[in-house]
C-alpha cells in the first residue's frame, strides 16, 4: 500500500520555493507574520481553485475536514476564514503575479517546440482581452459603465502550448487597445489582433520594433492600392494587395506599405480582409494565421468555466488581483505538470481528476493511467456453485 505523499502535495511539489520566498521576500509578504505565510496561503487558494471551492468558509470547512492530512500538504498555519481573507486584502498581490511570470517563464521553455498547427519557427501570439463583471456595489473600484462594474483580463496568449506569456488586469473602462502602449514587443515574433487594436500609430511602434502583426481592416479604413499579386482562388484568396493609407491622420501615423488580403470562409460564407506587415508568407497562410487567433477567445472560455475568476472571496481590488494570478498560476502549473510527467490527457481532463483526488495517496500518475482491469471468469468449472442442482 502506498504511504507516500497526497496527490496535492505532489502537484505542488512542480512549484519552485525558492523563487517563491524571492517574491515574497521582494514584497515583504510575511513581515510581521506569525504563523499563516505567504505560502500557506498560496496554497489554500491554489486547493480552491483546484477543487472548485465557492467561498471562504467553503475553503475553511474542506480543509479543516482534513486537518490531520493539512501539515502533510504543506500547510502549517491554521485555516481560518477571516485570517485567508485578511491575507488575500492585505498581502501585495504583485507577490503572486511576480511568481506566475516566473512560472510562464518555465512553462514556456517546455512547450517552445510544440507545433501549433502552422509550420512555422515564428514566436505566434494571440492578444485579446475578456471582461468579467461585477456587481458595482461591491467592487466600486472596478467601475465600467453607469451601473454595472467589470475588471478586464488584457492577454497575450503563446499558441504553442496556450501558454499566456503576458496579463493586465485593469477596469472595464480601460480600452483593449491601451495593452500596446505597455507591451514590449519581441523582434520577430508574429501578434494576431482583432480590429479592436487597429490604431496606426501603435501598429506602427511595433513595425519599427520588427514585430510582424496580422488583424482585421474596418469598412471605413481609407486604402490606396499599389499593386496587386497572383492569387490562387481554390485556397479561398480573393485578392493579395500593397497598399497604403490615404487618411490624414492614419498616412501619418504610418507612412509604410501595408498588405491586404481577402479571404473568403465558404463554411460561414463570408469574407475577411486582413491587414499586415508581413509580405513574405503566402496569403493563405496569413489567413491560416488570424484564424489561429481564435485561441485566445478559447482560452478566455475556458478559465472561465474551470477556475474560479467569474466569483471571488474578497471585494478589494488587491483580493481581486490575487485571486485572478493565483488562478493563472495554477493554470500554468497543471501545464507545467502536463508536459514534464508526460501525461496525454486534456488539461480539463487533468483538472477534473485533480479536483476529486488531490487528498488520495497514491502515486500521481496512477491517478492519470486508464485502468481497464475487468475480473473476468473464463471458465464455469472455477466459479463455486451457490446451490447444488
Amino acid at each position: 500500500m502506498y504511504q507516500g505523499q497526497t496527490i496535492f502535495s505532489q502537484v505542488m511539489g512542480f512549484l519552485p520555493q525558492n523563487k517563491f520566498r524571492q517574491c515574497v521576500k521582494r514584497y515583504h509578504g510575511n513581515y510581521r507574520v506569525r504563523s499563516f505565510t505567504c505560502y500557506d496561503q498560496l496554497l489554500c487558494m491554489a486547493f480552491a481553485q483546484l477543487t472548485y471551492r465557492e467561498s471562504l468558509r467553503d475553503i475553511e470547512c474542506c480543509l479543516r475536514a482534513m486537518q490531520d492530512k493539512l501539515y502533510h500538504m504543506g500547510i502549517r498555519g491554521k485555516v481560518v476564514r477571516s485570517t485567508l481573507a485578511d491575507a488575500n486584502e492585505k498581502r501585495d498581490w504583485r507577490i503572486y503575479s511576480d511568481f506566475a511570470l516566473t512560472l510562464i517563464h518555465e512553462a514556456r521553455k517546455l512547450y517552445i517546440d510544440d507545433d501549433f498547427g502552422l509550420e512555422l519557427k515564428d514566436t505566434v501570439y494571440a492578444l485579446d482581452a475578456s471582461t468579467i463583471d461585477l456587481c458595482l456595489s461591491l467592487f466600486p473600484w472596478a467601475r465600467f459603465r453607469r451601473s454595472k462594474g467589470a475588471v478586464k483580463l488584457h492577454t497575450l496568449l503563446d499558441l504553442r502550448g496556450d501558454i499566456p506569456t503576458f496579463i493586465w488586469i485593469t477596469d472595464g473602462k480601460v480600452h483593449d487597445v491601451n495593452v500596446l502602449d505597455i507591451l514590449v514587443p519581441e523582434p520577430g515574433s508574429i501578434y494576431l489582433m482583432d480590429r479592436a487594436y487597429l490604431d496606426f500609430k501603435r501598429l506602427y511602434e511595433l513595425h519599427q520594433c520588427s514585430a510582424i502583426f496580422v488583424t482585421r481592416t474596418k469598412t471605413n479604413t481609407k486604402l490606396r492600392r499599389i499593386y496587386s499579386h497572383k492569387v490562387d482562388k481554390t485556397t479561398c484568396v480573393r485578392c493579395d494587395q500593397t497598399v497604403a493609407l490615404t487618411g490624414f491622420y492614419s498616412k501619418k501615423d504610418y507612412p509604410e506599405k501595408l498588405r491586404r488580403v481577402k479571404f473568403f470562409d465558404a463554411e460561414k460564407g463570408r469574407s475577411f480582409v486582413f491587414l499586415t506587415n508581413q509580405f513574405m508568407l503566402p496569403a493563405h497562410t496569413i489567413a491560416e494565421l488570424y484564424r489561429y487567433r481564435w485561441r485566445v477567445e478559447i482560452f478566455f472560455k475556458w478559465i472561465k468555466q474551470h477556475l474560479r475568476i467569474k466569483s471571488f472571496y474578497g471585494t478589494s481590488q488587491n483580493a481581486v488581483k490575487t485571486q485572478i494570478w493565483i488562478a493563472i498560476s495554477t493554470y500554468v502549473l497543471v501545464a507545467i505538470m502536463k508536459k514534464r510527467l508526460r501525461i496525454d490527457l486534456p488539461l480539463y481532463t487533468i483538472l477534473q481528476i485533480l479536483s476529486i483526488t488531490l487528498f488520495e495517496k497514491m502515486p500521481i500518475l496512477q491517478a492519470f493511467t486508464a485502468d481497464d482491469y475487468r475480473n473476468k471468469i473464463t471458465s464455469g468449472h472455477m466459479q463455486l456453485k451457490l446451490f447444488d442442482s
